[in-house]
């Protein structure tokens, strides 16, 4: 995995009481025709040739929330992960990309560690994620999310 600069985002619907904006991803100038919630592109890594990860945010000033897309850019958007809480906010930092996972701070003293898979495995429903990861309803993903306190991960 790696951290690139090539994809953007152009806005295709403001946000509203009930709804994120959407965006158009954009590669290297060029419309993917795939759509993602969210309205600022905080970062992008490249899974592998055809998919990436985006950081998504709303600039929304005291109840931010993060919006993990994974993309392809043959198959569309794969999955969706929120992380966030009502009235809670978080700041995107410290990206660190490693050739099979990405972390990053974003609500309180936690590293946030995230894999992506090649397929999709197996996800049961009300297990396994951390406090604050929301995901839509389904069996299977292809993201996995961990969290660890800060002061655990210094070297």
């Amino acid at each position: 995995m790696q951290q690139i600069q090539s994809l953007s985002l152009i806005l295709t619907r403001e946000a509203n009481e009930l709804t994120q904006a959407q965006c158009d991803v954009m590669l290297n100038g060029e419309s993917t025709g795939i759509l993602v919630p969210g309205h600022v592109l905080e970062a992008a890594v490249q899974v592998n040739e055809p998919r990436y990860i985006l950081f998504l945010t709303d600039d929304i000033i005291f109840e931010e929330s993060l919006t993990i897309a994974l993309i392809d850019v043959h198959a569309g958007l794969k999955e969706i992960v929120r992380l966030g809480n009502e009235c809670s906010t978080g700041s995107f930092s410290d990206l660190h990309v490693t050739d099979d996972s990405v972390d990053f701070r974003f609500i309180g003293d936690y590293i946030w560690t995230l894999k992506v898979s090649d397929s999709p495995r197996l996800r049961l429903p009300f297990a396994s994620d951390p406090k604050g990861v929301k995901r839509e309803s389904g069996l299977k993903k292809y993201i996995t999310i961990s969290a660890a306190p800060a002061s655990e991960n210094v070297s």
